[in-house]
């Protein structure tokens, strides 16, 4: 038997406002989505408190022995600021501004984004699919909408006609509870929009002006795809037409996840998702972080204490912890008072970890350890409560410094279970770890890279040039790039 037929899992489903008792599709696997990052910038922390969110869920419905097929995208082209002027493409931008090729700013910023959740500790999903990896499918959506009446061609451009989708019974707007004629009348005057039959509509594929260089050819002519195109072709070619889970920002639940709801209806027939997920924003000092007013901060100024809202710098892990104090769904603001906070609880958590490995068990029991461990599965069960969850795992604190004590004891069976509990729900469910021993790892990695830095040396004053090649290529296979300068050679990871 399976651990998920001994738990009872609700999730909030944004479309239906309700918690629902999570059913998937096939039993005993999971499809999940989850919108990826617009790669043209540094990930910001908002970004990252999403994916840590969606990251602690996709870890809690593993460890209920799910088999999960996890996506997450990478959006590398067709984002446009607005659904008129081409010129609005973030990617030719950034490109611009860089002097760089488009697909330099995407790799540029692609490689930031993984090392920043590398230092968060979240797990890789199964498949990270990109928009340009997959123009063919969203042509082939595209031609699909056309030929049954949901979209239409335009000067090159193709739009998806909400009026027609809402005429056959359909309902645009349905996640958002937004009303149709009220979108036709609150839609901007942008450029482009002579082209579309109603302003509310959307584009699937965008002509590309003689100076965009990010072009594909279609039977449109050349042109780039729509934003909200590449995450139904992507979704339904890795999941199926229908799945269990889409997650992402609450921000995206308009326009874009309508839209992608419209297209998958539209294309086939059928609801595209079962549950919709939604995280909050993150905010700082009671403010929305936003780079115009200066109330921004990236995770990686965080991270080293480079910025002039936190006193000092605080460890991927203190700010995972952080968030995760937090419901997925409410909104977090952090402070340097919060951080501090947090810091602290964080110590106590690993401390008591680190107290437990040296407690011996006793002949009997004086705590139902199994009482207080479905409490803790509770908390995950309800929409995934992490708040909830670390209160009882502080409980669990308290019952580790009772037993070092000698207040409280548990027998060898209720010892064992409570450990395995308490090191699952805090390292392997909420994903953290802990920064002393990842302390420790990291001086003993040095020390090894430096002893081959001296044998790599050493082979290159005998002019052995093979192993000085083969020494630095083994390193770079395992993530560790040499730098050969005057002063010597150095490393990053």
């Amino acid at each position: 038997m399976h651990l998920y037929q001994n738990q009872t899992l609700k999730i909030y489903n944004s479309l239906s406002g309700e918690k629902e008792l999570f059913t998937p599709i096939h039993e005993g696997h999971v499809g999940m989505y989850v919108c990826g990052p617009t790669v043209y910038s540094n990930v910001h922390l908002g970004n990252c408190r999403t994916f840590m969110s969606f990251d602690m869920i996709y870890r809690y419905i593993k460890h209920l022995e799910y088999k999960v097929r996890y996506i997450r995208n990478i959006t590398d082209a067709g984002h446009l600021t607005d659904d008129g002027n081409v010129d609005n493409d973030r990617f030719v931008k950034q490109s611009r501004l860089e002097k760089l090729e488009p697909m330099e700013v995407v790799q540029k910023y692609t490689v930031d984004f993984h090392k920043v959740l590398e230092m968060f500790n979240l797990l890789p999903p199964n498949i990270e699919p990109t928009a340009t990896g997959h123009i063919l499918e969203q042509i082939e959506i595209t031609q699909k909408l056309i030929e049954t009446g949901f979209a239409y061609e335009s000067n090159g451009s193709v739009y998806f006609d909400v009026l027609e989708y809402n005429k056959r019974g359909l309902n645009y707007g349905e996640l958002s509870n937004r009303n149709i004629d009220e979108l036709l009348a609150n839609t901007r005057d942008l450029d482009g929009q002579d082209e579309k039959r109603n302003a509310a509509d959307f584009a699937l594929w965008k002509k590309a002006s003689p100076a965009h260089i990010m072009r594909w050819s279609s039977p449109w002519g050349d042109g780039f795809p729509g934003w909200h195109l590449e995450c139904t072709a992507m979704s339904t070619k890795y999941l199926g037409q229908t799945f269990d889970i889409h997650g992402g920002g609450m921000d995206l639940k308009f326009p874009h996840h309508e839209c992608e709801i419209a297209q998958g209806k539209a294309c086939n027939g059928t609801s595209p998702v079962n549950y919709w997920m939604h995280a909050n924003m993150l905010t700082m000092n009671g403010q929305r972080m936003s780079k115009s007013t200066g109330n921004y901060i990236l995770p990686m100024e965080l991270f080293h204490g480079n910025n002039d809202f936190f006193e000092k710098a605080f460890h991927p892990s203190v700010v995972r912890f952080c968030f995760l104090q937090a419901h997925y769904r409410s909104i977090l603001d952090i402070s340097n008072e919060g951080m501090l906070a947090s810091e602290k609880g964080y110590n106590r958590l690993m401390e008591a970890l680190s107290d437990l490995t040296a407690i011996q068990p006793a002949a009997t029991s004086t705590f139902d350890v199994n009482v207080w461990k479905q409490t803790c599965y509770d908390a995950m069960n309800d929409d995934f409560n992490s708040p909830i969850l670390i209160a009882q795992l502080f409980e669990g604190v308290r019952y580790t410094n009772l037993m070092k004590d000698g207040k409280e004891s548990l027998n060898p069976t209720d010892f064992d279970v409570f450990k395995k509990t308490m090191f699952a729900f805090v390292h392997d469910i909420l994903g953290l770890q802990d920064k002393n021993e990842m302390a420790t790892n990291n001086d003993k990695l040095e020390g090894v890279v430096n002893m081959l830095i001296g044998m790599r040396n050493e082979a290159r004053a005998n002019k052995n040039w093979g192993l000085s090649d083969e020494i630095r290529d083994k390193l770079l296979e395992l993530g560790i790039q040499l730098k050969d300068g005057k002063e010597g050679t150095t490393f990053s990871l």
